[in-house]
C-alpha cells in the first residue's frame, strides 16, 4: 500500500539541477559559477536560470568579487535554503520507506 506525503516537499528542488545546485552547496562553503558550469557540464544560460530561482526563493545567495581584474561570481547556501533541503531530502526518505513493498 502507498503512502503520500507532502511534508517538506519543495518543488523548487523537482528540477535534477537544482537538486546537484544545492547538493553542491550542502559540502561547500562557496561554489564559483565556472565551477558549476564545469562540474554540471550546462550552458551559462542554462546554469544562471536554476541559480537565479533558487535566489529568488532566498535558498542561496550570490556573492560578486574580483580575482586581479577577472570578475568572479560564488554562490552560498542561505540558512533558509539548507533548511528546505535537508527537509526535502527528508521527505524524500519518507516516500522511499513509507512506499516500499515489504
Amino acid at each position: 500500500m502507498s503512502v503520500e506525503i507532502q511534508e517538506g516537499y519543495d518543488k523548487a528542488f523537482d528540477n535534477v539541477l537544482r537538486l546537484r545546485i544545492m547538493s553542491i552547496l550542502m559540502v561547500n562553503i562557496r561554489y564559483e559559477f565556472n565551477s558549476f558550469k564545469s562540474l554540471l557540464q550546462v550552458t551559462d544560460g542554462n546554469l544562471a536560470s536554476h541559480l537565479k530561482h533558487l535566489e529568488h526563493a532566498e535558498f542561496l545567495r550570490v556573492e560578486k568579487s574580483f580575482a586581479g581584474r577577472k570578475p568572479l561570481t560564488s554562490y552560498l547556501a542561505t540558512e533558509k535554503g539548507r533548511k528546505a533541503f535537508q527537509a526535502y531530502l527528508q521527505f524524500l526518505e519518507q516516500l522511499i520507506y513509507l512506499n516500499k513493498v515489504y
